[in-house]
């Protein structure tokens, strides 16, 4: 059998909020609650499960390949929120987008901190 990730867990605050916000960016469903876990379920079927966590929430980064109809709207909604977005990971370059490997990618924090990404190209596939 091959290996592959078949879910995650992201701890936090406020697990509702959070699952929320993250499936609004990138135009997927808030799943039905599964034991303490509010799931987000992508094409490929990996959950990101999310947890209420009462403690000190340590910020963890989360990559999402995406198509580019899927950028745009993703993109789109960054910009509706006003949140502040980057080019790189070292959060350098304010307001602006990379085309690394002849893509598109973005940075961006969610409520808690976690640092997403959306990426339409994989890191070293392109010019």
């Amino acid at each position: 059998m091959a290996v592959e990730l078949n879910h995650t867990i992201i701890h936090a605050s406020d697990r509702k909020r959070s699952a929320e916000f993250l499936a609004d960016i990138l135009g997927l469903q808030v799943q039905p609650e599964f034991g303490p876990f509010l799931p987000v379920e992508t094409a490929n079927g990996v959950t990101l499960d999310f947890a209420q966590d009462d403690g000190k929430i340590t910020p963890q980064h989360y990559a999402f390949l995406v198509g580019e109809e899927d950028f745009d709207h993703g993109f789109k909604r960054i910009q509706e929120k006003g949140l502040t977005y980057w080019a790189d990971p070292h959060r350098t370059r304010p307001g602006e987008i990379n085309t690394n490997d002849g893509g598109r990618g973005v940075y961006f924090a969610d409520p808690d901190g976690h640092y997403m990404e959306l990426i339409t190209r994989p890191y070293g596939s392109g010019s």
